[in-house]
């Protein structure tokens, strides 16, 4: 393996870090707040070490196999969520280092769990931090790193998929690079258009820019204890339109760009995700509808949770875990479903319940008539057995994984019970942030004990980076030299 290449990329990621500390102490400044010289001693200490790695171990080649790319991946998000909780420990606003790094992990892997129990509470640079790591951590600061820097050869694309999240990852263009500029240009095209549409609604610019980071990495982290209860339908309205498209696989904005809007709208899996919404929408919303005053208020409710569960966001208009079992089933199911493969959002991804469903048919199929020869069809095309493969392998690790969590969990001194630990274990691990019982949007997790905090850290992690890169950092057989 390439040591001196994953140390040397995970050197510029943290210098990278270092450059992002200057937005929330501009905030800082500007509201003269003292945290001012928390960000710049941590973007000192930033500097250092990412000097340090990136002098001391360039590479002799800048071949990066697709080992490197998992391990690159890895460990960044791992030193990036470390660095990024300095913060928060130095100022003293999240004191504790545990309930910091579960703070930072849960915004960079864009899950939007806290151990907060009072949000309003924190200063507006901290506050502002908290919600830009959801906006770095969605799109990806591996891609962004491949978008701005020319350090590695385009053999890249290993870290492009070993970050980008869904089965079948590939490159818009011929090079990765380009491929990586593409998408951070759709995304902040994407951002922007929402901050100019909450601003248009009379929502503060500084309100804007944390909600719009919140729905653009599918995060959910926000800044009043309601979330997004206190503000406008319109406004409310608008996230969750923003919510819904950021969910969607940013492939498809990029074929609208070149005017391919036939393959656009071919798209099976935008279809299927598309319809899932809907669908539920119209099920909470008969179901809800004697909770409140008319049709329109249960409609923008449920629409709001909906899109909000199933792309992983985690913001809310309302208590859904006061709703009634039905309408938390149906959540409790979105949870797993997730956005579109290639979106900021998390969960399995519909793409992946589109080939398991198909491959469950075919099976069926099979069993009934052994000489037929079935194939799987995915987008127009048909997927060849190690696809199928790989999405099976990796749904069946996927539950192991889960089961495992929630195991932990039920070990934790305050015994919260199924309900709590199963949704919270599904909340981090699909990076949805809320879960039900005493996770719920108006609770928090500072009660869990620092090891399943921990746990729960790392089921963000496996959940965001889609389990491989973190077990192969973990797996001896990836330091050997054979």
């Amino acid at each position: 393996m390439n040591r001196r290449m994953v140390i040397y990329m995970v050197g510029q990621m943290i210098k990278i870090e270092a450059l992002l500390f200057a937005l929330p102490a501009a905030v800082s400044a500007l509201y003269g707040e003292k945290c001012l010289w928390t960000f710049l001693l941590c973007a000192g200490i930033a500097l250092v070490v990412g000097f340090a790695f990136t002098l001391l171990f360039k590479p002799w080649n800048k071949i990066i196999f697709a080992k490197e790319g998992f391990i690159i991946v890895a460990l960044s998000w791992v030193l990036m969520s470390v660095v990024g909780a300095l913060p928060f420990v130095i100022s003293g606003e999240i004191p504790s280092f545990v309930d910091a790094f579960f703070e930072t992990v849960s915004g960079f892997t864009t899950t939007g769990a806290s151990i907060l129990n009072d949000v309003e509470a924190l200063s507006r640079g901290i506050a502002f931090w908290r919600s830009f790591t959801h906006w770095v951590g969605g799109m990806g600061v591996l891609v962004f790193v491949m978008a701005i820097i020319p350090t590695v050869s385009d053999r890249s694309i290993h870290i492009l998929r070993a970050e980008m999240p869904g089965p079948i990852i590939g490159k818009l263009v011929p090079r990765a690079k380009k491929t990586a500029k593409i998408l951070y240009l759709i995304y902040i095209a994407l951002t922007v258009a929402e901050i100019l549409f909450l601003l248009c609604g009379g929502m503060p610019l500084y309100d804007s820019l944390i909600h719009t980071f919140g729905t653009a990495g599918t995060g959910g982290f926000g800044i009043k204890a309601n979330s997004i209860a206190g503000y406008t339908p319109y406004l409310q309205w608008v996230i969750t339109i923003f919510m819904v498209v950021f969910g969607l696989n940013f492939n498809l904005f990029y074929l609208a760009l070149i005017r391919h809007f036939r393959n656009v709208f071919k798209s099976g899996e935008m279809w299927c995700y598309l319809g899932i919404i809907l669908t539920s929408i119209g099920i909470v919303t008969a179901n809800i509808y004697s909770m409140y005053s008319g049709f329109s208020e249960a409609l923008r409710h449920s629409s709001f949770q909906v899109a909000s569960i199933i792309t992983t966001t985690g913001f809310s208009t309302c208590d859904f875990n006061a709703w009634p079992e039905l309408s938390k089933a149906i959540l409790f199911l979105l949870m797993f479903i997730g956005a579109c493969a290639g979106s900021t959002g998390g969960g399995l991804k519909v793409s992946r319940v589109i080939i398991l469903a198909k491959t469950i048919k075919r099976d069926l199929h099979r069993m009934l008539h052994p000489r037929s020869v079935g194939t799987v069809r995915f987008e127009g095309k048909r997927l060849d057995e190690s696809t199928i493969n790989s999405v099976t392998s990796y749904f069946a690790i996927y539950v192991a994984l889960y089961t495992l969590a929630f195991i932990f969990l039920c070990f934790d001194p305050i015994k919260y019970g199924i309900e709590t630990n199963a949704t919270a274990t599904a909340a981090c691990f699909n990076n949805i942030g809320p879960g039900l019982g005493f996770v719920g949007p108006a609770s928090s997790y500072s009660n869990y004990s620092d090891l399943s905090k921990i746990v729960l850290s790392v089921a963000m992690l496996l959940g965001r980076l889609e389990i491989y890169p973190i077990v192969f950092l973990v797996s001896p057989s990836t330091w050997t030299k054979r």
